[in-house]
């Protein structure tokens, strides 16, 4: 699909539309994030304030999940997403803009990835912090390649992917699917003669086959079963986390919503018959943005046509909000 729209430089598919929602009044302390994302005057500045600017980005896709043979749908998750965020209340403002959406058409996944890589790497090279709304799973190599495009050159840095989900997604494929983000990302990473530092949070052994456990084995993946995910194991969640933590630089974080029960996150393509706890997941995503290194964010597999009372994307909401410090 070709580019149609450019804000400040990031070439998008589609522009961010206009956001709405209930007005209790202008002042900031009535602040709802309709009122607040920043779409009409949207620029990229070089100088880098504290916090850094957000600027969401969707990446309208599920062609991967076709590939994969899941159910399709979440190329309307940004669009969810975006609904969800809006009237929820702004507390500690930071700058939050929409930059709108890649769109990926029909089976067009990997140019679609090359678009979302660049529009990432130029939105990180700007001073912001881009949380990439999804899209199928295989919105990471996209986003991904944009933060190693971005840290290239910096050959000492060593950069994480905290993965939280159900599924390890390190099939081996002739072609990107959602099952393949990171073993794609493994091959990348080897070619570039850099360390692979992949951790996963929320395994269900159940859906992963013999073949993806010795896969990770074989790649050097950190993981926890959900089993070990339970509230009454959070020490040792954040322990863990905190030991991945330390032995990277700058991290990439990916939230796969099938993570989650599906009592709590029916709208996804595969629902998690276990899953991990929402004050587990919601834990861990308050400790990384207090960690001081967290670069990247994306969350996917938001699938609002399986959705119920839009209860999955309320909570990807209210995980966005916390990690942004809103």
């Amino acid at each position: 699909m070709e580019n149609n729209a450019s804000h400040g430089g990031v070439q998008v598919d589609r522009p961010a539309a206009v956001w709405g929602g209930r007005i209790d009044g202008d002042g900031a302390e009535h602040l709802r994030w309709h009122q607040h994302v920043n779409s009409d005057r949207f620029a990229l500045s070089e100088e880098h304030s504290t916090p850094r600017p957000v600027a969401l980005l969707g990446f309208a896709s599920d062609a991967g999940v076709l590939r994969n043979q899941g159910r399709t749908g979440a190329a309307s998750g940004p669009q969810a997403l975006r609904a969800a965020l809006s009237s929820l209340a702004i507390h500690q403002p930071r700058a939050v803009h929409d930059t709108g959406d890649i769109v990926v058409l029909g089976d067009e996944l990997e140019s679609g990835q090359a678009r979302l890589a660049k529009a990432v790497s130029t939105l990180l090279d700007a001073g912001m912090m881009p949380v990439v709304l999804g899209g199928g799973h295989e919105t990471a190599y996209g986003s991904f390649s944009g933060l190693f495009e971005h840290l290239r050159q910096q050959e000492t840095t060593r950069i994480g992917i905290i993965n939280l989900d159900a599924h390890f997604d390190l099939r081996t494929a002739s072609r990107r699917s959602s099952g393949t983000p990171f073993k794609d990302i493994a091959n990348d990473m080897q070619e570039a003669g850099r360390d692979f530092n992949y951790a996963v949070l929320g395994i269900s052994e159940p859906n992963n086959t013999q073949v993806l456990f010795d896969q990770a084995q074989a790649l050097g993946v950190r993981y926890l079963v959900d089993e070990e995910c339970g509230s009454s194991n959070l020490k040792e969640v954040i322990k863990f986390v905190d030991e991945f933590l330390e032995s990277i630089d700058q991290l990439y974080l990916t939230i796969d919503l099938d993570v989650l029960p599906a009592a709590i996150a029916p709208g996804v393509s595969a629902p998690a018959a276990y899953g991990v706890p929402l004050e587990v997941i919601h834990a861990v995503c308050r400790h990384v943005t207090r960690s001081g290194k967290l670069a990247l964010v994306d969350v996917v597999e938001l699938n609002p046509s399986l959705d119920i009372d839009a209860r999955t994307a309320r909570t990807a909401a209210r995980l966005i909000n916390t990690l942004i410090g809103v």
